[in-house]
């Protein structure tokens, strides 16, 4: 990240939840403090879901930036998964610029999207470039923090432990109770009964 950033502000954008059956896609955009370390950042999905919390936490309080994105199941099945990411990318780089003047790079993890001109992608970026794994692992805990807010209201699915994820046990509860109103429908068709919400 230092050797992209050529000693300008980095802004640093992920997303988690681009798989599941349920529940929102997340994308984070992170601008670090240079001059703070966070300890232990790394691709959200590399780090022990006991330490995440608190390393998010880290992050939240030494961002001189910060966006969080969610786009809902509903939104997923109107315009796709592609549509929704980079609209949801577009709308977290407006605001994090918003926030803080002079960004010199853009620094997403994987494939060009396109979206900005100081764009620059990272293969394996999340566990390359602070900025990408801060964004990795706040996008990642308030994802989390909201499928378990998901689970109080629509218990029978689990998603306190599966975040909304087509494990064995959530396609069954799906199969037996139908669709609840966060469930991606154009992800579920083809083992969904109609929906009892």
């Amino acid at each position: 990240e230092q050797e992209l950033s050529q000693g300008c502000a980095c802004m640093g954008l992920d997303e988690v939840g681009r798989g599941p059956l349920a529940g929102p896609l997340a994308v984070a955009a992170v601008v670090l403090d240079a001059t703070y370390r966070v300890m232990g950042l790394n691709d959200s999905k590399q780090v022990p879901e006991r330490k995440r919390e608190a390393i998010a936490d880290d992050v939240r309080a030494h961002v001189l930036a910060l966006s969080v994105q969610m786009v809902e199941p509903a939104d997923i099945d109107q315009v796709g998964m592609a549509a929704c990411l980079r609209r949801a990318f577009a709308q977290a780089i407006q605001d994090v610029d918003a926030q803080l003047e002079g960004i010199g790079c853009v620094l997403l993890d994987g494939n060009p999207l396109g979206l900005d001109p100081r764009e620059t992608n990272v293969v394996k970026g999340d566990s390359l470039c602070a900025s990408i794994a801060a964004a990795s692992l706040v996008a990642k805990t308030e994802r989390d923090a909201l499928m378990r807010a998901y689970a109080q209201e629509y218990p029978q699915y689990g998603f306190d432990s599966n975040k909304g994820y087509g494990s064995a046990e959530h396609i069954q509860a799906i199969k037996r109770y139908g669709l609840s109103p966060i469930h991606r429908v154009s992800f579920c068709s083809s083992f969904a009964q109609e929906s009892l919400f």
